[in-house]
Parts: C-alpha cells; structure tokens; sequence
C-alpha cells in the first residue's frame, strides 16, 4: 500500500471513530437530573439574602469571576455569570418565592445546554436545609458524550454548595437529595 493508501486509511478510520462518538452520543439521554443539598446553621431568610444577591456571588464562590445585570427579557431578570476559564452564562429568574424557592433559568440561545437550578429552603430547628436540583438538557450528541464519561452531573452544584457553607462560616456536607 502506498502513502496515498495509508492516508485514505488513516482518514477512514478517523471518521469511523467520529461516527461512532457521535451514535453513542445520540443513545444517551438529552436530559438529566441532579439533586444535592446541605443543612447551615442560618435562618432561611439569611440564606435567601446570599444567594439572591447575584451581583456579590464572586466575593463568595470562587468559580465566579463576575456577575453583571442585564436587560429584562420577557419581563425576567437577567444576569450573565462569569466563570473561571472565561465562560459565560446568562441566567433568567424564572421563579422566585422568598425565602424558600429560586428558580435560575438558563437564558442564552447560544448555550451547548439549557436548563435550571431549582433552589430550596426548608425551615429547620437546627437552622436550614438548602436542596438544589439542575434539570438539564444537552442536545449536541458530541457534548452529551463528554458530559456523560468526563463529568460528574452534580460537580456544579456541590462546588456552589461548599462554596455557600464557607460564605456561612462552616464545613459542607454535601449529600445527595432524595
């Protein structure tokens, strides 16, 4: 076989190897669920105050690098996150029941997923129970591939939740919410 031969061949099997990422990518699920939640000694008003005070998210969690307000769209708030690596997130409030349901929208067309964080706090003797919840969709089979073998579903909730016990004073003790 010459050179010519070997790189038909080298090519054949490079998009051999690119369509069948891209069919396992298409029999994954679109969507998933992931839960967590942690237990602060704090009052679920004081809880509300941090985490619906977006503009002063950076000062506590070190993923975020800036958080800035944007134009209402469709009669929703809208705030573009920031995060360490440069990317961006536009996130509509789609919900808001102080002190006890937030509900933060993915906002951006663009975005290789859509979805929401679904916030709760539940009263307790001992202070409050914080339970977030990402619904999350992921259409490009590629990506869906990826977030599937390299990513934990939940990194993204337990890294806000660490983060927001330290704002608190105290170690997290992330567990799965169910």
């Amino acid at each position: 076989m010459g050179i010519f031969g070997w790189i038909i061949l080298v090519i054949g099997v490079l998009v051999g190897v690119a369509v069948l990422l891209v069919v396992i990518g298409l029999l994954l699920p679109r969507s998933h669920v992931a839960s967590r939640s942690l237990t602060i000694a704090a009052p679920s008003e004081k809880i509300w105050q941090v985490i619906t005070d977006f503009q002063n998210v950076p000062t506590w969690h070190p993923e975020v690098l800036r958080v800035e307000r944007l134009p209402d769209q469709h009669g929703r708030e809208i705030w573009r996150e920031t995060y360490k690596g440069g990317f961006l997130m536009k996130l509509a409030i789609t919900e808001r029941l102080p002190p006890r349901r937030l509900v933060r929208t993915i906002a951006d067309e663009k975005s290789p997923f859509t979805g929401c964080w679904e916030f709760e706090i539940i009263t307790l003797d001992e202070g409050s129970r914080v339970a977030i919840t990402e619904k999350g969709e992921i259409a490009n089979p590629l990506i869906r591939l990826m977030f599937r073998f390299f990513m934990n579903p939940a990194q993204f909730l337990e890294k806000y939740l660490r983060a927001l016990a330290a704002k608190f004073g105290e170690v997290a003790v992330v567990e799965a919410k169910g």
